[in-house]
């Protein structure tokens, strides 16, 4: 005889408590990060190398408080915060070819954007093509997480032109620290969004050649609020 529960079967109760089981699991070894994006375990595993966790250190330099200096020998981007003191981030920057140096401004900022691959992109990478949808601006690829720019994006101008350059988020956490982009500079989804928060549209990036680096020292924990 089949034992029915509110008209379900004993089968139908046995397989929706494993599954409640089982999104209950998901839900405690799972986690959310502080840009709002849930991630699996096995996502968690490849994280970013700690050795390129944000942290204030000192920077002595003439450039004025919410300046961006990047440097991509070292693969670390520098906010000026204050007086011989900066806040850290670890990036990834250009590959072999596409690596750049210079200055330009915060020109404008957004939250989950679209991504617009330069036609020569796509011509480089034919196999784009089939996550692309068209867009209010052209071709592309809708912002959320499974877009290459990530949480936040700031473009980079130069002058009233478009440098076609970013400071973006990254989907791909585990890149931070290596040569991989195609020029922009990407920053894990967490550390965006605190770089994101901090900077005003209009502010001054200084993106270094190689070898123009400076080694800053790290600073003592007493300075960890800043990080918030």
């Amino acid at each position: 005889m089949k034992i029915r529960l509110g008209g379900l079967s004993h089968g139908q109760v046995v397989r929706g408590a494993a599954c409640a089981v089982l999104l209950g699991l998901l839900a405690c070894v799972g986690g959310t990060t502080n840009a709002g994006i849930f991630t699996m375990p096995w996502e968690q595993s490849r994280g970013p190398n700690p050795a390129f966790a944000r942290q204030v250190v000192a920077y002595p330099t003439h450039e004025r408080r919410g300046t961006i200096i990047v440097d991509p020998g070292s693969h670390f981007l520098y906010f000026i915060h204050d007086a011989g003191q900066a806040i850290r981030y670890g990036v990834g920057v250009g590959a072999e070819g596409f690596v750049w140096s210079g200055r330009a401004t915060v020109h404008s900022k957004q939250e989950w954007p679209n991504w617009y691959p330069p036609a020569e992109m796509l011509v480089r990478k034919p196999e784009l093509r089939q996550h692309m949808v068209q867009l209010q601006s052209g071709l592309g690829m809708k912002g959320g997480p499974e877009n290459p720019l990530g949480a936040r994006a700031m473009y980079l101008w130069s002058g009233n032109k478009d440098t076609l350059y970013r400071i973006h988020g990254t989907n791909e956490p585990w890149t931070i620290g290596t040569n991989v982009s195609s020029g922009c500079i990407r920053l894990t989804n967490e550390d965006i969004v605190d770089l994101y928060n901090r900077t005003p549209v209009g502010a001054k990036v200084i993106v270094f050649g190689t070898g123009n680096g400076v080694l800053p020292r790290r600073l003592g924990l007493g300075s960890a609020p800043l990080l918030d």
